[in-house]
């Protein structure tokens, strides 16, 4: 049976965000379509279409970020600096610090933010359309890392992006698992947009499959709030 799976690579304007959407059989992962410049619309087209979509965005803040926040504007009594520390990382961001060694940018504090807030407007749109956006991975949506799902492959996470590492995109490509057309590859290349959209769909591909490390029980809650990044299992 094919199942369709989508990758999405948000950035806060159209013109840096990528969609890549692969086909799935019991033998074969192929690029079906991948795109520059892609518009709201087109995504939850894509989501609606697929089993899975992987989507490189944080898909929601810090719930003591949100807190402090809150207090502030309400112009109430504050916690101290150890509490506005833990405002800067999600419980995902601190569990990939701690069990991975990587820190992906905070939503509170860096420029994420902005792409962030573009996810929360898309997925407005889609639960009015009746589709599960569940922030933990369970629903349609899933978060990942592009450079995390790189780093777990023993691949270069660093230094891939803009026009000097299209050596190291051409690299990557080489190493994945992965039909795809001239076309596709070479966009890839050029584009470091365009490479991550396709590595968010894989790495949804080993949510659909089952490996992927999602949020463990005692972080579900939070994980519904703040969103989580699933990781590729490399022990499968």
């Amino acid at each position: 049976m094919t199942v369709f799976i989508a990758g999405v690579d948000l950035a806060s304007q159209t013109a840096q965000t990528g969609l890549a959407v692969l086909s799935a059989d019991d033998s074969t992962l192929r690029v079906e379509t991948l795109d520059i410049g892609v518009h709201d619309s087109a995504i939850i087209e894509a989501i609606r279409q697929s089993v899975k979509t992987g989507v490189d965005v944080p898909l929601g803040w810090p719930d003591r970020f949100v807190d402090l926040v809150s207090a502030h504007h309400a112009g109430g009594p504050q916690q101290g600096a150890d509490w506005r520390t833990e405002a800067v990382l999600r419980m995902t961001d601190r569990v990939l610090k701690d069990d991975f060694g990587l820190r992906p940018l905070s939503v509170s504090t860096d420029r994420i933010a902005y792409p962030a807030l573009r996810w929360s407007g898309i997925e407005a749109q889609l639960k009015l359309l009746g589709i599960d956006t569940a922030r933990d991975g369970s629903g349609r949506i899933c978060e990942v890392y592009p450079a995390g799902f790189l780093f777990q492959h023993g691949l270069k996470h660093r230094g891939y992006k803009g026009a000097a590492g299209a050596q190291v995109r051409e690299e990557i490509l080489r190493s994945l698992r992965l039909v795809m057309s001239d076309e596709h590859a070479d966009l890839c290349v050029a584009d470091d947009n365009a490479l991550d959209a396709v590595l968010a769909a894989v790495s949804a591909h080993t949510v659909v499959t089952g490996k992927a490390y999602g949020p463990p029980e005692e972080h579900r809650q939070t994980a519904l709030c703040e969103g989580w990044i699933w990781m590729p299992r490399t022990d499968n």
